[in-house]
């Protein structure tokens, strides 16, 4: 599948979706600063009484199990729940699956009781996920993960949606089919918060563009080549972590004024399962 990057960032601007990221306390405000600087709307509704109202007014919903509650379960499920009956796009970030039994619960209720369009998680949270072993601490994936592209496609088959898995390389697979995305740089992983950004590129770009195969390949696409804009120091020098953020996030509300021509060859076909 081709990427039409232009074509992508264009729809967004366009639409100006209007997300509701009910998400964790920790990046509440770096997930809405993305969404805002991609070209749509960020909503922070939290509240079971008001969000189910709130998310069938939008054209996407971000579920982050970032910060994990009683609260925040029953206000997830409402937002999904109501995303389902409106027809809006659901993404879920399974934030730390598989560091505690309650996550895991949560993960797989979300995922299972959901229609999903999307599920973006790191190698170890998507690993475990799909069913396999991984190793996560806190909500960081550690360890080797060589069949991640087989995993992820193990993952869209079971919960029947599109799985974004971050890492070194970024996977993007759907129930037949596995993309390698070169794309991102190592600096991006010395900012908290990152994934979280990364769930809310995937959710803005399914607000704006019906394939959510390719709303999830021009999402996670476009996030790379901004953190590697960021680090080029194309938006300001950069010395460490905190002008880093800064960059990264003025590269995203810039994105359309760079060089992405090769954004195209950064995809590339790694598995096709022939389903």
């Amino acid at each position: 599948m081709t990427v039409d990057l232009t074509e992508s960032l264009d729809a967004v601007a366009e639409e100006s979706p209007l997300v509701n990221a009910v998400t964790n306390n920790v990046t509440v405000n770096d997930v809405a600063q993305v969404i805002l600087h991609w070209g749509g709307l960020p909503v922070m509704s939290d509240d079971e009484r008001e969000v189910g109202d709130m998310v069938a007014a939008s054209q996407a919903c971000l579920l982050n199990m970032g910060t994990v509650s009683e609260e925040g379960e029953a206000t997830m499920m409402a937002a999904g729940e109501s995303a389902n009956e409106a027809g809006v796009p659901v993404v879920v970030d399974p934030v730390g699956v598989g560091s505690t039994p309650t996550r895991d619960r949560v993960a797989d209720r979300l995922a299972s009781d959901l229609d999903v369009a999307a599920i973006k998680g790191n190698y170890g949270e998507i690993t475990l996920l799909a069913g396999d072993d991984a190793e996560v601490r806190g909500v960081e994936s550690v360890g080797e993960y060589s069949d991640i592209a087989t995993t992820a496609v193990a993952c869209a088959q079971k919960y029947d949606t599109v799985v974004v898995a971050s890492g070194e390389a970024d996977i993007v697979a759907t129930a037949d089919a596995a993309y390698e995305l070169t794309v991102g740089h190592p600096r991006m992983g010395t900012v908290v918060g990152t994934g979280c950004m990364l769930g809310a590129s995937v959710a803005t770009f399914a607000g704006a563009i019906e394939d959510t195969e390719q709303a999830a390949l021009a999402g996670t696409v476009a996030f790379g080549l901004a953190g590697e804009a960021a680090a080029a120091g194309e938006f300001g020098e950069v010395h460490g972590p905190g002008s880093y953020n800064v960059a990264f996030k003025d590269s995203v509300a810039g994105l359309r004024n760079t060089d992405y021509d090769d954004a195209d060859s950064r995809v590339e076909q790694v598995l096709e399962t022939g389903e």
